[in-house]
């Protein structure tokens, strides 16, 4: 799936860990949303476990990859969204963590040495309540979906307006 010049949106996590499904639960809103509001035709939605390799696979190539994933913190605010931006090759450290065992830190630090990094990475993490097994996101966390659905498709439109008329 390198189609150069593409749009990733990643969702990650695991929708059977309660919060940790917030990725995914904002990609199944998209596609609910994209009948009524279609997406550029050269975007991507794909769900990942947060595993590194999968992750850099879904966004090489692309001239903008979003990625919204779980995130714990200490202390936590569940339902609270973090907006984070790739700064010249480097993902500024939240004050939240991944809910995974490594990170998107590490994944974007490999991507960089393999000069796999896409165009523009933006990463909007959702700080969770509750990761046991079990469906179904806390309240906290499914009111911040369609927020994070909004802000995605907004920064998408954003990325689009800066790129009209430049080559892929």
């Amino acid at each position: 799936m390198n189609i150069r010049g593409r749009i990733a949106v990643i969702g990650v996590g695991n929708e059977f860990r309660r919060d940790d499904g917030v990725g995914w639960a904002v990609l199944a809103r998209l596609r609910e949303r994209a009948v009524d509001r279609p997406l550029p035709p050269d975007t991507d939605l794909a769900a990942c476990d947060g595993d590194p390799g999968r992750l850099i696979g879904l966004w090489a190539g692309a001239r903008l990859a979003v990625v919204v994933d779980a995130a714990h913190a200490h202390p936590g605010t569940p339902g609270r969204v973090h907006r984070l931006a790739l700064d010249a090759g480097v993902l500024a450290q939240p004050s939240a963590t991944s809910s995974h065992g490594l990170g998107l830190g590490e994944a974007v630090e490999l991507a960089r040495v393999l000069g796999l990094l896409p165009g523009h990475l933006v990463v909007y993490a959702v700080e969770g309540a509750e990761s046991e097994l079990g469906t179904g996101l806390s309240p906290a966390v499914a009111e911040a979906v369609e927020p994070v659905v909004r802000a995605v498709e907004e920064e998408i439109a954003r990325h689009e307006d800066t790129t009209v008329g430049r080559p892929a």
